[in-house]
């Protein structure tokens, strides 16, 4: 089958022919339609210091994808060829105190799809049954292929309740982006975008943001008096892994604020713990989706009118796999899908 494979230690990728993967007892094989590339895969590509810490090549890469399932390991029920999926990229050890008490997200011994096994940027990938969602009825392929991402973004923005909380979103990358979306869909009175990037700041009004900011003009407290806010945000998303971004969040936020933090920064982020402490500020730390109740909020939620497609901005055949990952890294781009049929 064709893959795009990280074959060495150093920039780049190649397309390469590569042996079908081995499907155990346990397992469904999928053949991916579309996936979609995620800042991981840019870090790999590029082979930054991330990267190289985190990778062992050769390795097929890729994590998000929808397809359908071709194969299914003898120990496997509730799966058949033709039923459109996509894969959990958590592989968990299923036997830890977290896995055995449901609590999967929680896993220390987690493996990665396109990280730390082969992944699907490829004609075919292989999960454990426990790691394939079925997708119901109506998802569009698109959305479906990002749903690993949409889970990070909807983990994020349901974190706390944002039923008529005014929200910041601090970074407008594809996740920040989808949580907009989710936090106007569950009810958030206002939300505001700080993003230095001008594309993705359109893309943010164009996914319901209340008010977009470029954080290098106009920091987010400045914004209280024009959104009627009498002493900050209820709720913030940190999505940037930017340590300002973070310290003009817990700056801007209201007594009994909360912060749910995606982003990952590359080093220690100092912060005031002033204002932590007296404005009884809750912080949460978010990864991944929770298995699988993030799944099904977001199967409800797009079941009743929650709309992420204008993220999806570019969308090539696997073959123009380099121009793919130039768009992703311009900044000049939501996702950015691959399709495996052509």
């Amino acid at each position: 089958m064709r893959a795009l494979v990280k074959t060495e230690a150093g920039p780049g990728l190649e397309l390469l022919d590569v042996p079908r993967p081995r499907v155990g007892i346990n397992d469904v094989l999928v053949r991916v339609h579309k996936a979609g590339i995620c800042g991981t895969d840019v870090h790999i590509e590029r082979w930054d210091a991330w990267a190289q810490r985190a990778v062992t090549p050769p390795l097929v890469i890729g994590h998000e994808f929808v397809g359908t399932v071709v194969e299914v390991g003898s120990n496997v029920s509730g799966f058949a060829p033709g039923e459109l999926v996509s894969g959990e990229g958590h592989v968990v050890c299923g036997r830890c105190r977290h896995c055995l008490a449901g609590r999967r997200e929680l896993c220390a011994h987690t493996i990665g799809l396109g990280v730390g096994r082969d992944g699907a940027f490829a004609e075919l990938v292989a999960l454990p049954m426990t790691n394939i969602w079925h997708h119901w009825a109506g998802i569009d392929e698109d959305v479906a292929a990002i749903f690993d991402p949409l889970g990070n973004a909807v983990h994020t923005a349901l974190a706390f309740p944002v039923l008529g909380e005014d929200v910041l979103v601090t970074g407008a990358g594809p996740i920040g982006l989808m949580a907009v979306a989710v936090a106007r869909h569950a009810g958030a009175r206002h939300v505001v975008v700080s993003e230095p990037n001008a594309y993705r700041r359109d893309l943010a009004l164009r996914m319901g943001a209340t008010l977009v900011l470029d954080p290098a003009e106009r920091a987010p407290a400045d914004t209280f008096a024009e959104l009627d806010m009498v002493e900050g945000f209820d709720v913030a998303m940190e999505m940037s892994g930017h340590a300002l971004a973070l310290r003009s969040a817990l700056g801007a936020m209201a007594h009994g604020g909360r912060v749910a933090v995606l982003g990952l920064p590359t080093e220690p982020v100092p912060i005031d713990i002033g204002d932590l402490v007296l404005k009884m500020l809750t912080v949460r730390g978010i990864y991944g989706r929770e298995m699988y109740e993030t799944w099904y909020k977001m199967s409800v939620m797009l079941r009743s009118g929650l709309d992420v497609t204008p993220v999806v901005t570019h969308r090539f055949p696997f073959t123009e796999h380099e121009a793919a990952f130039a768009a992703a890294r311009s900044g000049e781009s939501g996702k950015v899908l691959l399709d495996w049929t052509a």
